[in-house]
């Protein structure tokens, strides 16, 4: 198992369903980072930013097929989920805050909000100090939703890392934080 991270998502993939380097379950995560991905630890080719984006392209493909299969049992969809885990981390926002957020028109992100309030996951309420101000939070039973997925998710990822080599776990977690703060910079 690989496990991958990018922009804060992690998740755990097996060996071989990464085709774009035949040996690559014979490498430790830290050998397949350095030697498949770097040419040098300072230089990177640019044949190597192609297999980092073909990773990260089929990573993402990955991790939506197994979301998908975990939101159908919620009945809800990859872009409500992606709502309710962005509100789960804010305490509240406007349907413009929303929209501009999840690159939709006010009417498109009234029909997610809609979705999820009927579904228990979120509600609105009006702003104290203008009541003509709607704000949209998450409920208990988001949060709950939302919880549940990250632990799953977690759990999975604390698995594969058992089965990892301490010192190349340890120096993944490093070039993944390194990945992580560099993107978050920009």
């Amino acid at each position: 198992m690989l496990i991958y991270g990018f922009y804060g998502i992690s998740l755990r993939l097996p060996l071989e369903l990464i085709t774009f380097h035949a040996d690559i379950q014979n490498l430790s995560l830290s050998q397949t980072f350095s030697s498949h991905f770097m040419s040098t630890p300072l230089q990177p080719e640019i044949k190597d930013h192609a297999k980092l984006a073909d990773f990260i392209l089929f990573s993402q493909r990955e991790f939506l097929l197994n979301l998908s299969k975990e939101l159908n049992r919620d009945n809800i969809s990859f872009a409500q989920f992606f709502l309710l885990s962005y509100l789960a981390s804010s305490k509240e926002l406007t349907m413009t805050d929303i929209a501009r957020k999840m690159g939709h028109s006010t009417a498109a992100a009234t029909g997610l909000v809609d979705r999820l309030e009927k579904l228990g996951y979120m509600e609105r309420t009006h702003a104290i100090d203008d009541r003509r101000k709607v704000m949209v939070r998450v409920t208990s039973k988001g949060l709950d939703l939302v919880s549940r997925l990250r632990d799953e998710l977690q759990h999975q990822i604390a698995e594969a890392m058992t089965e990892t080599d301490a010192t190349d776990a340890a120096s993944f977690m490093t070039s993944y934080r390194t990945m992580d703060t560099s993107m978050a910079s920009r």
